[in-house]
């Protein structure tokens, strides 16, 4: 008999078992499964950037972490990735400087349906981004 991997196993493995994730350099900062919320960094890398001689992120990265932290937020509690129905973004500021931080937490899971708001703050600890995921095939 197999026991589940742990919450960390599971998004580490979810991060190498993806070539674009694992491009992105995403890495699990804290997992907390009694509170339903993963924190996810992801470095500052020239292919993210807007431009080349600045350090501003481009939007699309930062869309990126959020769909894919508000999809580690509900596999903790489910116990495996899910594939993502629909989310949105809200830009509030440029996000600058080293590497973006995710804070996921999950809102509510159904049968079938699970639900995720993320917070992204920029490496001076600005409120960035935020966005909400919406996730299919929830197990819980």
């Amino acid at each position: 008999m197999s026991s589940a991997p742990s919450p960390e196993k599971l998004l580490n493995d979810a991060i190498d078992s993806s070539p674009f994730i694992k491009f992105s350099g995403l890495k699990v900062v804290s997992i907390d499964v009694e509170a339903g919320e993963v924190v996810v960094t992801m470095p500052s890398r020239p292919e993210f950037l807007r431009a080349g001689d600045d350090d501003m992120f481009h939007g699309g990265p930062i869309a990126s972490l959020i769909d894919t932290a508000g999809d580690f937020a509900i596999a903790i509690g489910v116990g495996g990735v899910v594939p993502t129905i629909n989310f949105r973004v809200d830009y509030l500021r440029p996000a600058r400087g080293a590497e973006l931080k995710a804070v996921a937490k999950v809102r509510k899971t159904g049968r079938t349906v699970g639900l995720a708001d993320v917070d992204v703050y920029d490496a001076a600890g600005r409120l960035c981004a935020v966005g909400r995921g919406c996730y299919s095939g929830v197990k819980g």
